[in-house]
């Protein structure tokens, strides 16, 4: 590794907006118990009153504000981190070929930063502290500048410690230099995220101490009865002893739950706020949904309204109707709907099951719809945990662990499809037209002129061990490792392979992943792409000089290692 290298990972591991290692929890500032400037005492900012609305600032030049400040959350009241108080923070409009320039002023007592999530920008606006810039100091202004190279739906977020899980998140509009390929008049953000009360560095305390503390499907006495009734008491043990031989749960499919942990909001409103987007009948609407949440994935449903899907993270892609759609966090998907009846109900539950999150798609404010209930919830298989070995019968105990981490396990025969909804949406998916990755195909012109064939190939293995609450790639956390190369204008092929038995949604900043189907050929442009369980993915990358971040973007699991330096010189 040479000494720049060196001097940025060192940087990026001791400064004051340090990102990774339960060893330096304590430099990370706790957001939720900061004390409140002399000025900022007495302001309390309520999202659960209907009269509080997102902003939205349209133009070339922006300011934008950044403090702490007490908020009431779902009746309870803690800290934030707000921009322009407001949570989530303003929507940004802008437009494609426009030169923006965005003041951020820290008004804080500690550094921030903010990243532009799924924008082309020079590495030095991108705003990774360590990586691409040093921080916002405390008290001072810095100024993004860039052009637009895009357009579409995106999103905008701290790149500094938690302060992303504590408010600093909000919605980016881009419109078109040109025509839209499907004008609508009507054009809405819908923003999911998770809100936590409790303090996010506690939270990855407890998780490093007893990393199922908030898994509220652990396998019980009533699950093994029903087990021995769909089989036999002889198959039911052995099932049971399988997992605990291995010890693995069947039912990890999110760190933190909304059982005790998150309330969830669209665009800052629990479902007790009773909030409706209100639209008119009978007109197409376009619903941009963006996942702007810490650490939950979300499947998303209108119940009664079928959704056209016409664009994710931005970029256009052949129009498929869908009844159901799963979010990764940090990815956005452009539907389309045509309300029929007065009211309907905005649906987004987590991947585990545990709590939703509800608002109205209204033609008047008095008009309601049922909440539908939660769909059930599935246990992993050995499909989800050793790939196509699993589904040929294949005794995952017997699997090779090449890694220090003792019970990590190396998926040798990932599953490449692209056609699974994934878990806890199979079931769903034999009633309901679900969306997966195989039927996302780009239409853009530029995506598609810009497909060249990679010179060689990177394959990197995303690893985890929930005992110790470690994440990393290829088994190494961020703090040891050295970064990934690539040349300028390079074009490569990155494939991933997720020996974890949890969804990992990986972005990668200042270039394009342009995800490729089973057979090779070039499937939809993303910008953060989810990877399954026991699946192998792969994208091809061009090679944008500069030094950008990559990881996956649960926040709790970038905290724990799971992110690289890319180094394009």
């Amino acid at each position: 590794m040479n000494n720049k290298n060196m001097l940025n990972r060192r940087r990026f591991l001791t400064g004051s907006s340090t990102l990774i290692g339960a060893s330096m929890l304590s430099t990370l500032p706790t957001m939720a118990n900061s004390a409140l400037g002399a000025n900022q005492k007495n302001v309390v900012i309520n999202t659960d009153k209907l009269e509080h609305k997102v902003p939205i600032l349209t133009g070339n030049e922006f300011d934008l504000y950044v403090s702490k400040k007490p908020i009431i959350v779902n009746g309870k009241t803690s800290m934030a981190t707000l921009i322009n108080d407001s949570l989530p923070a303003p929507t940004l409009k802008m437009r494609e070929g426009d030169t923006v320039v965005i003041r951020v002023h820290n008004q804080m007592n500690e550094s921030t930063s903010i990243h532009w999530h799924g924008l082309l920008v020079p590495f030095e606006m991108d705003g990774v502290p360590g990586i691409s810039f040093d921080g916002i100091p405390a008290n001072s202004t810095f100024t993004y500048k860039f052009t637009l190279k895009q357009s579409g739906t995106y999103w905008y977020h701290s790149h500094t410690g938690f302060q992303e899980q504590t408010g600093m998140r909000g919605a980016i509009v881009i419109e078109p230099k040109g025509r839209e390929r499907h004008p609508i008049q009507e054009d809405h953000v819908i923003l999911l995220s998770d809100w936590t009360h409790r303090d996010p560095h506690n939270l990855l305390k407890l998780l490093k101490q007893r990393a199922d503390f908030d898994n509220y499907h652990l396998p019980d006495f009533k699950k093994l009865l029903s087990d021995i009734a769909a089989t036999d008491i002889e198959t039911a043990f052995d099932k049971r002893k399988m997992w605990n031989q291995m010890r693995m749960m069947p039912t990890d499919f999110s760190d933190l739950t909304g059982e005790t942990t998150f309330d969830y909001l669209i665009n800052g409103k629990t479902t007790a706020a009773n909030w409706a987007q209100i639209v008119k009948p009978g007109q197409p609407v376009k619903l941009r949904f963006i996942n702007g949440s810490a650490q939950t994935i979300f499947d998303v449903r209108i119940p009664g309204l079928k959704m056209t899907v016409i664009a994710t993270d931005g970029v256009d892609v052949k129009p498929v109707a869908i009844d159901d759609f799963r979010i990764g966090v940090a990815e956005t998907y452009d539907v389309i709907v045509t309300p029929s009846k007065d009211a309907y109900t905005i649906f987004a539950q987590n991947i585990d099951r545990t709590d939703y999150v509800a608002a109205r798609l209204a033609t008047t404010p008095d008009a309601h719809a049922l909440i539908p209930a939660m769909d059930g919830f599935e246990w992993l298989t050995m499909a989800d945990m050793m790939g196509a070995m699993g589904d040929n019968g294949y005794d995952a105990r017997h699997a090779k662990t090449e890694y220090d981490f003792k019970t990590d396990m190396r998926v040798d025969s990932p599953r490449i499809n692209l056609d699974d909804p994934g878990i806890n949406l199979r079931k769903v998916a034999k009633n309901r037209d679900v969306l997966t990755y195989n039927q996302l195909h780009t239409v853009d012109e530029t995506a598609l002129s810009e497909q060249r064939k990679p010179t060689r190939e990177i394959e990197i293995h995303l690893t985890g061990n929930m005992e110790r609450y470690i994440w990393a790639l290829d088994g190494v956390m961020f703090r040891d490792a050295a970064p990934v190369n690539i040349k300028p204008n390079e074009r490569v092929r990155i494939t991933l392979i997720n020996d974890t038995m949890m969804n990992h949604p990986m972005h990668l900043h200042g270039m394009w992943s342009d995800m490729r189907a089973p057979d090779g050929d070039f499937q939809v442009r993303k910008h953060t792409i989810i990877v399954q369980p026991a699946q192998k993915v792969s994208f091809d990358v061009t090679g944008e000089a500069g030094r950008w971040a990559w990881h996956c973007h649960l926040l709790y699991h970038m905290e724990a290692g799971m992110f690289r330096e890319v180094a394009v010189v």
